[in-house]
């Protein structure tokens, strides 16, 4: 792997990095990339402004450090920015709080690309207990499971753990417009054109989402958004905030029982799934494209 002169030495695979404000697990998340068995791959690390010390640890890697401006962020435009930086025939883009659990998440990513339709694969991901919440826990456990896919039926993909085909990307590059679900929306573009996703439960990263009820709210604020511009039938009233928050507070609240667990995260759960519904409903009922103020806030959310 070359960082000095990427394309003279092209590599099998491109690892395309966003962060913003990610020293907490900058570092790890490189060490972790740093000891995979497949080692024809280089790094591209796209940053937002970080102020936290997020660069100094990345400079100390061997890394292809890119910036973009907060004023110009979107998740796709900071996507196409290290693709296009990128130069491996496989993009594999991973979140900076995605700690790959083994040597072999890389290559079981990779692996999947033997299949000639295959446009692109996600992997499993999984909370960390006391870090994600657990909500979020038992939201991860149902959307990635322990049996692989490949291919999959239907359109869904996560970009915070999973590799692209570049010549499909070159053709379908990311939605810039988008505040969020640029991945879900890219996978049903080109699954509308032929493509097939696939999904690898050995290829697993551990997500920590540590984020404050608003942040979570933000989230899910946004990614409805989005996902009504994708499946415009869709519709989400107050009702339905009611009724599936209930549902989900008494879900969590059974699996915590069972877990042993409830004690500790009872309230977590239901402030968690208040903040989940709420931000989806208040998303399927905000106008876009939004105020530059609301952009910064759903960007750059305060802590």
């Amino acid at each position: 792997m070359s960082a000095a002169d990427p394309v003279a030495n092209r590599p099998t695979a491109s690892i395309v990095i966003r962060c913003y404000n990610e020293a907490e697990h900058i570092g790890g998340v490189l060490e972790s990339i740093g000891r995979q068995t497949f080692r024809d791959y280089e790094v591209v690390v796209v940053d937002s402004g970080s102020t936290d010390g997020t660069l100094e640890i990345v400079q100390d890697h061997d890394v292809r450090l890119l910036h973009i401006r907060k004023e110009d962020f979107s998740f796709g435009r900071s996507l196409n920015m290290g693709c296009a930086a990128a130069v491996g025939e496989i993009l594999v883009l991973l979140s900076a709080h995605c700690h790959p659990t083994d040597e072999s998440w890389l290559g079981n990513l990779l692996d999947a690309f033997e299949t000639s339709d295959i446009a692109a694969v996600y992997g499993r991901q999984r909370g960390v207990s006391g870090k994600t919440p657990f909500s979020e826990q038992q939201i991860l456990r149902r959307w990635f499971p322990d049996r692989s896919s490949v291919p999959q039926n239907g359109p869904f993909i996560n970009n915070a753990n999973c590799a692209v085909r570049r010549s499909v990307w070159e053709d379908f590059p990311y939605d810039e417009t988008l505040p969020g679900l640029e991945d879900v929306a890219w996978a049903n573009e080109v699954t509308a054109k032929g493509w097939s996703i696939g999904y690898r439960a050995d290829a697993t990263v551990h997500h920590i989402h540590d984020e404050t009820r608003s942040q979570t709210r933000s989230r899910y604020q946004r990614e409805a958004i989005t996902f009504q511009h994708v499946f415009p039938g869709e519709h989400f009233n107050l009702l339905d905030f009611l009724r599936l928050s209930v549902r989900n507070i008494v879900a969590d609240w059974s699996a915590a029982k069972r877990e042993k667990v409830l004690w500790r995260n009872w309230t977590g759960i239901v402030s968690f799934r208040i903040a989940q519904f709420w931000g989806t409903y208040k998303g399927f009922h905000t106008r876009w494209p939004a105020s530059s103020e609301l952009k910064r806030r759903f960007y750059y959310p305060e802590p």
